[in-house]
């Protein structure tokens, strides 16, 4: 009986310090700040870090209990940060000067991917490997996206015109279709996301044709926070671009552990494969020349000066728009 007495004592116990320990994570909790992250999409190579970031604890020790939302294109995005109905964005930073620029309350705090994924891309087999080869062939556009709006600046700097090629036109998956039926030898789109998603559907290697290469680098995702949210919390941007900054390093010198972290968050956003190949080729694009030994999200001046003069070269952009700086702050992060 004793012994008995003795067990449920025992086990009266460490119930208590199991439920005292519950209820201190609870409270702990609780007094760290909730932020939220829009993606641009839905989980890929490209944003993958927040998920393994998150799940490395790199927030959490930062005080945040981060809530991590896929989004539906990068204008969606910037536009719920706009409207106070998410903390931060991880979007299109061209999208995001565009929107500025007609006088929306949101600024870059943080570009992680600074050499431009936009890139023809088709299958290898097309033998698509410099800009005049598109001559006599069929692009698949998706009419008023970020790809689309360089478009012309890359025609108009490799010699070429209109009149070379034909067009069809479609959304995001049609474009990818497109190119896996046939129908058009390359599509306009973001190297990151649509060349594996063909090498996927065709079991067949693809290629892409970077513009970045060719005369036309602007940059491409970051971080958007509202003016306001800058303005009044500073120290919330500083602890939110530590963790950030150390989950895209982690992703850079593990990429399959960064993977595999995602996945176990998200087990079925997408294959490991196709999430590794995008992180792979997402990799090389976080720095341009002028960034290379600083850490991830410090883009040069150089970087989003370029990006500027080329939305006001295609026309994304009214003439006499105020400098780079307006858009873009690197001083919150470490």
């Amino acid at each position: 009986m004793k012994r008995r007495a003795t067990v449920k004592l025992i086990g009266a116990a460490l119930l208590g310090l199991a439920l005292t320990a519950g209820n201190a994570m609870a409270q702990q909790k609780d007094k760290m700040d909730k932020v939220t992250v829009m993606l641009n999409w839905y989980l890929t190579g490209p944003n993958l870090a927040f998920y393994s970031g998150k799940e490395r604890g790199y927030f959490e020790q930062e005080g945040l209990d981060l809530q991590i939302q896929e989004g539906r294109g990068s204008g969606p995005t910037v536009q719920a940060v706009a409207a106070n109905n998410v903390t931060f964005g991880y979007a299109d930073i061209s999208t995001m000067i565009k929107v500025a620029s007609k006088g929306a309350p949101v600024k870059a705090i943080g570009v992680a991917v600074q050499t431009s994924p936009i890139a023809l891309i088709g299958l290898a087999e097309k033998n698509i490997k410099k800009p005049a080869d598109v001559k006599g062939k069929t692009v698949a556009v998706t009419p008023g996206d970020a790809p689309s709006q360089m478009w012309p600046i890359f025609l108009k700097k490799n010699g070429l015109t209109e009149s070379d090629f034909k067009v069809v036109s479609g959304d995001a998956k049609t474009k990818v279709n497109a190119v896996i039926t046939g129908q058009a030898e390359v599509l306009i789109g973001f190297s990151t996301d649509q060349t594996n998603e063909i090498e996927a559907a065709t079991k067949k290697p693809a290629h892409a044709l970077l513009f970045a290469d060719y005369g036309v680098n602007n940059v491409g995702l970051g971080i958007v926070a509202h003016r306001d949210l800058i303005a009044s919390n500073p120290d919330l941007l500083k602890r939110f671009m530590r963790a950030a900054t150390k989950a895209f390093e982690d992703a850079q010198k593990n990429p399959e552990g960064a993977v595999a972290l995602a996945l176990k968050v998200n087990p079925k956003a997408a294959s490991q494969e196709a999430l590794l190949t995008g992180l792979r080729a997402t990799l090389p694009l976080l720095h341009t020349p002028e960034s290379a030994k600083d850490r991830p999200f410090r883009v040069s001046a150089k970087a989003m000066n370029d990006t500027v003069n080329l939305m006001v070269e295609s026309g994304g952009l009214d003439k006499g728009t105020g400098p780079a700086t307006n858009f873009y702050t690197n001083d919150f992060l470490p």
